[in-house]
This record gives structure tokens, sequence and C-alpha cells, in this order.
């Protein structure tokens, strides 16, 4: 009996090791990165105004009767440090709402872009039912991207389950590009398949990791106006500032965050200024070192173009333009660069379009000549005095 045990249980063991063990499949970036990317793309292509993003509130169900609820949206949706010190081009506002995707909210209409990433497979059948009513057709933005878990893929995984516990079901490819180019027919959007995250070497038969769906409203539709209806408002917004608790039941605030932007003339007051005394104070340091100037109608004034060497990065043809333009000039300790070389410094160019707007806005900031056609600041600073000293 003893023999007959020890037999079985080697037995057991020995048919444990046969079987082969999938490995685990790496994706780089990380197929969560592979799908922001693949929708930031997609934002600096079509360049809409307005985007809004539906989302499965997972982490926002766990956490919204919390404290860190309030953390986590401070330190994922305010504006970090590094957005102060380089402002955006343009306005940037973000307001996060608590909702349902299969609830109409008048607030989300007249966007221009909506995704819906890894979303819908987190909807029972009922919700499914009622999405494409709501966000193709109450909804109707211009763009609508979708992605989803393509269960072709699941058994190169170690565990060919669903991916996610939530998850109502998980199509394969036909299942999904069936069902997103009904919806797409029945409210006249167009719609492209692609995906992210590619399969290793020898299971390229299985797709991408990651369905997508790409739907873009035909033109027709595109340009009709939209069908005035009465405010419906079921979204909540969340604040992570302030709450109120009636009936055990969290009426939020709403929560939004405006990100500077150089439209707003203190912090294109800023960069601008920071933008000029950096092509200036170059031309400075090489007009201090360069022997050869001449006297020009009481002015001191470089032989050369007196276009610094190094460290900035021109074409040909904008360094030709620097050239060409009035040379920067000296008189007594002061030293003055003309607005109209100025303005041909690509960053300087970039801010603004004129030497008119660019007087305007430095003679609030810097110090200008008398007919503020120049920029004025002192010869030698500690820096240079030190470098001449040696």
């Amino acid at each position: 009996m003893e023999e007959t045990t020890r037999e079985w249980c080697s037995s057991m063991v020995d048919n444990c090791e046969e079987v082969p063990t999938k490995e685990v499949i790496e994706f780089r970036p990380p197929l969560y990165k592979q799908r922001y990317f693949f929708v930031k793309n997609l934002v600096q292509q079509h360049k809409p105004k307005k985007v809004a993003d539906l989302g499965f509130g997972d982490i926002l169900n766990r956490l919204v009767l919390k404290d860190p609820f309030y953390v986590f949206c401070r330190s994922n949706l305010s504006p970090s440090v590094g957005d102060y010190l380089v402002p955006r081009d343009l306005d940037l506002t973000i307001t996060l709402y608590r909702g349902s995707a299969v609830q109409k909210d008048s607030r989300l209409v007249g966007f221009d872009l909506m995704t819906c990433i890894e979303l819908i497979e987190h909807l029972d059948s009922e919700d499914l039912a009622k999405f494409p009513e709501v966000v193709f057709g109450y909804y109707s933005p211009r763009i609508i991207i979708i992605s989803t878990p393509n269960s072709e893929f699941n058994p190169l995984f170690p565990a060919s389950t669903f991916r996610h516990l939530d998850h109502k079901f998980e199509w394969n490819r036909i299942q999904f590009q069936t069902w997103a180019s009904d919806v797409a027919n029945l409210y006249d959007y167009s719609v492209e398949f692609t995906g992210v995250g590619s399969p290793p070497a020898g299971a390229e038969h299985v797709g991408y990791c990651t369905q997508i769906g790409v739907f873009q409203k035909n033109e027709a539709k595109a340009t009709e106006s939209c069908i005035s209806t009465p405010e419906e408002h079921v979204y909540e917004t969340v604040n992570p500032c302030f709450q109120v608790l009636v009936d055990e039941i969290f009426f939020l605030q709403v929560f939004t965050t405006a990100y500077p932007s150089l439209q707003e003339k203190k912090n294109l007051l800023l960069v601008l200024s920071a933008e000029v005394l950096r092509a200036s104070n170059s031309m400075r340091l090489r007009f201090i070192v360069d022997p050869k100037k001449k006297k020009v109608n009481g002015r001191l004034v470089p032989e050369d173009s007196c276009v610094p060497r190094y460290g900035l990065i021109v074409t040909d043809a904008q360094r030709a333009q620097i050239e060409s333009s009035p040379k920067p000039y000296c008189v007594g300790k002061k030293f003055y660069v003309p607005l109209e070389r100025l303005i041909t410094f690509p960053k300087v160019n970039r801010l603004v379009d004129s030497v008119e707007r660019l007087r305007s806005l430095l003679s609030e900031a810097l110090k200008l000549n008398r007919d503020q056609s120049a920029l004025q600041v002192d010869l030698h600073d500690h820096y240079s005095r030190t470098m001449l000293s040696y």
C-alpha cells in the first residue's frame, strides 16, 4: 500500500513537472501607457477643443468616501510646479464628474472627442444596450474612441480568464467589430479598427491585446446644429475640498482646475521676459569678449553679427535672419538690443508675432531705451566682471 502511494505521488510530481509554464508577457511601454499614447496622438492629430473621458470608476468608488481621495484628485488633476514654470500655449480646464455612462447629462453635449478606454466590458447587458443611444445618439461627439480587451489574446496569459474581476464580458475581434459596425451604421458614424499591445512572435494571428475602434461622425451630420433639449444633470461633480453628508448620501461640489497658459498675460510676460533676457545676455557676453568694435554715431557697435556661436539652436535660414537684423550696441555702461533683432530669435517670435506686440509687453516688464526701440541692460554684471578678471 505504501509502495503504491509512493508511486502515485511520484507520478503526480512527474506530471506536474511536465506541464509547460507560460511566459509572462511584458509590454514596453506598459499596455496602459500605450493606450494613453494612442489617445494622445489622436488628440494631437485632430486638435479637439473639448475632450471628455468616460472611465470605469473603480478607484472613484473605493476612495470617494475617504480622505485619500482628496489627495488623489489634487495630485493627479491639479497643475504641478512644472506646469507653472512652462505654461501651456492654450487654456486647459479640467472638471471631474461622478455619474453613469448610460445616463444623459447635458453638460457633456457639444464635445469634440469622447474616449471610452476599457469601459464597455464593465457594463452589464442592460447598460450596454443603453450605451450607444447615450454616447452616440445624445452626446454625439465628432470622434469617439472605444477600447476593450481582445479575448483572443487571453490564452497567451498565464491565467486565461477575464482580465478583471468586474468584467462582464470580453469580446474577440469579430464580436467587437460586429457590435461597433452596427452602432456606427445606426448613428451615422464611420469606424476604423486598430489596437495596441502587439502579440509575441509566432502568435500574430491573435491580434492586438487591446482592440480599438475609432468612430468619426459623418461630415453631413457633423455640421448639423445640436437639437435643443432640456438640461439633464445626472452627474455629481467631485470636489476634493468640500463635501456635505445628507441621509448618508454625499453631495460633492464641483471640482475644476485651470492650468496656467500663455493666454494669461502674466504668464506670457514671465516667459517672454525670460527668453528676451536669455537672448540679450548671450549677445552681451559675446559683445564683451569680442575685441573688434567700432564707434558709430556715439555708439560702440560690434564688427561681427554678435550672434552666439554655441547654445543657440537655429536653422541656417534663422541664423541668417538674425545676422541681417540691426546689431546690438553699447553707450557708456549700458547695452542695447534692438527689438527688431530680438523678434528674429525663434523662441521670442513664437511668443509674439510683431515688434509692436513685443514693445507693448516688454515696456511693462523690462527697461527699454527712450524711443522704446531697444532693450536696455547693464553691460557688466558680477558674472562678466569675474570672467574678465581671469
